[in-house]
């Protein structure tokens, strides 16, 4: 495998690209959100993209490099939610929220192709 860095997995860029957008349209929540739905999606939103670097780092084993895109996973699951809160609370449109939702199913197809076949991306052994 070519890639030198989790940043260049196309996973990464997405989970990466989605925190942003999220962080944009988390602004225009309302003040009283702020340590609540504002603070939790934003953090969970970014643990995708920060655990998939963790996942990266692990990938000389098996079992910790898929522990952690199961972390990674399921913060994509919590951020689902959290878009489903704030769709129902009026704090995005059902277009944004279509929108987000889409990428987050798109990450999660992704990440769950790579716990389903984690090998390509483990380092090779060292010889005995």
């Amino acid at each position: 495998m070519s890639v030198k860095s989790a940043k260049e997995l196309n996973v990464y860029l997405k989970a990466y690209a989605l925190a942003m957008r999220i962080f944009e349209v988390s602004k225009r929540f309302p003040s009283e959100e702020r340590y609540a739905l504002t603070s939790q999606i934003r953090r969970s939103s970014r643990s995708i993209a920060c655990n998939l670097r963790e996942a990266w780092a692990k990938r000389k084993y098996e079992a910790h490099f898929v522990s952690k895109l199961t972390d990674c996973d399921a913060e994509n699951s919590e951020t689902d939610t959290s878009l489903d809160f704030a769709k129902d609370c009026g704090y995005i449109t059902p277009q944004e929220h279509a929108s987000l939702v889409a990428e987050c199913a798109e990450i999660g197809k992704m990440l769950g192709a790579m716990i389903n076949n984690p090998t390509p991306f483990l380092l090779p052994r060292a010889a005995s």
